[in-house]
């Protein structure tokens, strides 16, 4: 009896359906239209646009909800009347958040690649150069660009030059030096976002030098004032006004420095948690799977 049965119709394996794991669907970034930087690194524009947007949305609170209610209003006050400084110190302030949390998505995304299956887990299975193009082959299945992939960029450079290698210390060369490039490049994703906990506090002493400026400048307008009770009453509130901005721009720069310090510090310790785990992963299960002739 002759079978009937339609073919299954052949399907790309690189389809984006496919894909356990799909960059350009799942970058934040690149969800919101913009370019998705290297890794965990953040784009600048789309963190400047946030930053700003942030910014802004903090003003309206203060403005609208925090100043015009007594009891607060000298939160208000603190970041209303307080001179240039401290509109820029909040921007800032904001510009780093948005980088650290487009940094820690980021960062959540790459993690998920160590829990594909990129090298065969059984027992038996060894790497070799006739062995390794299916391994190749299978990992272009899992997701859609290897290179937007920490660990996965650093297994296909190893095992795409096995032909030319001769001994297993060479691929754990590669691999070693592989590491250091992407530790180099964790690092340097953190520029940005260190100079500005560097300038937040600098703008905060530069507000208070400005205040005690003012507070100087007015005070000797109170020593010519001499009898004039109402003078000397008007020419205080200057001093005092000027003394508030000198130690409120220091006091919010500070703590917005202490904050994004801490915020680094943990960040920082995942990503190199991070890159322990991805060092661990391929000594297991590619070095320790190497098996060369030469």
């Amino acid at each position: 009896m002759q079978n009937t049965t339609t073919a299954e119709p052949h399907r790309d394996p690189f389809e984006r359906r496919d894909y356990q794991l799909n960059w350009s669907k799942s970058d934040i970034e690149q969800r919101l239209g913009f370019r998705g930087g290297r890794f965990t690194s953040a784009n600048k524009f789309l963190t400047l646009i946030s930053g700003a947007l942030l910014t802004a949305a903090f003003y309206a609170v203060v403005t609208l909800a925090i100043k015009p209610n007594e009891a607060l209003k000298w939160v208000g006050d603190m970041f209303l009347e307080r001179g240039p400084t401290q509109f820029l110190t909040m921007f800032l302030f904001f510009w780093a958040l948005s980088i650290l949390f487009v940094k820690w998505r980021k960062l959540s995304l790459q993690r998920k690649a160590l829990e594909l299956a990129a090298i065969p887990s059984q027992a038996d299975f060894i790497l070799n150069p006739e062995s390794t193009p299916p391994v190749l082959e299978r990992i272009h299945t899992l997701v859609d660009s290897t290179a937007n992939f920490l660990l996965l960029n650093r297994i296909e450079r190893a095992l795409s030059n096995l032909k030319n290698i001769g001994q297993i210390s060479d691929v754990s060369n590669i691999l070693q030096t592989q590491a250091e490039y992407d530790e180099e490049q964790v690092t340097s994703s953190y520029s940005l976002v260190s100079g500005f906990v560097w300038a937040i506090p600098v703008l905060g002493f530069i507000g208070t030098v400005l205040g005690l400026s003012v507070a100087i400048g007015s005070f000797s307008t109170t020593l010519k004032a001499g009898g004039d009770m109402e003078s000397i009453r008007t020419s205080l509130e200057s001093v005092t006004l000027g003394l508030a901005t000198a130690f409120e721009t220091t006091l919010v720069a500070l703590v917005c420095a202490l904050i994004l310090q801490l915020l680094i510090t943990y960040l920082q310790g995942r990503e190199s948690e991070f890159l322990d785990e991805c060092n661990d992963y391929c000594h297991a299960n590619v070095v320790a799977r190497l098996r060369l002739t030469r």
